[in-house]
């Protein structure tokens, strides 16, 4: 039988202005620990520290731009794009522009505060 998820579970955030993360699918809200979907909410001027976790993160613009720095470059992903980085990969996420960001992440195994390892951790 299909198992209903009838409501997010609100994540509390790091970073240098309060995002909201509504988890659907994961650890905390659903029990998963293959994989996690979240929705979050970024305001203009949020960044959070750099991190190299262990699992894959897809993301899902779904409106604004999600400023990516990743170990060579950095990148802007509007609404209607989307970002992958590998496990292992250093990447850092703000949204620094006007109207901030709202986007679906995915992660692959689930999200895990023990898995992130951002920066001075």
């Amino acid at each position: 039988m299909p198992k209903l998820i009838e409501a997010p579970t609100i994540i509390p955030t790091v970073g240098t202005v309060p995002k909201k993360i509504e988890e659907y699918i994961g650890r905390v809200n659903s029990g998963h620990g293959a994989v996690s979907v979240a929705k979050m909410l970024s305001p203009q001027g949020w960044s959070e520290p750099g991190q190299c976790p262990e699992f894959e993160e897809i993301t899902v613009v779904l409106r604004g731009t999600l400023h990516v720095k990743y170990e060579g470059g950095e990148m802007d992903v509007t609404g209607g794009q989307a970002v992958v980085t590998l496990p292992g990969e250093w990447v850092q996420y703000s949204t620094p522009l006007s109207g901030g960001a709202e986007y679906v992440a995915i992660c692959l195994p689930a999200f895990s505060t023990e898995t992130v390892h951002r920066d001075n951790e």
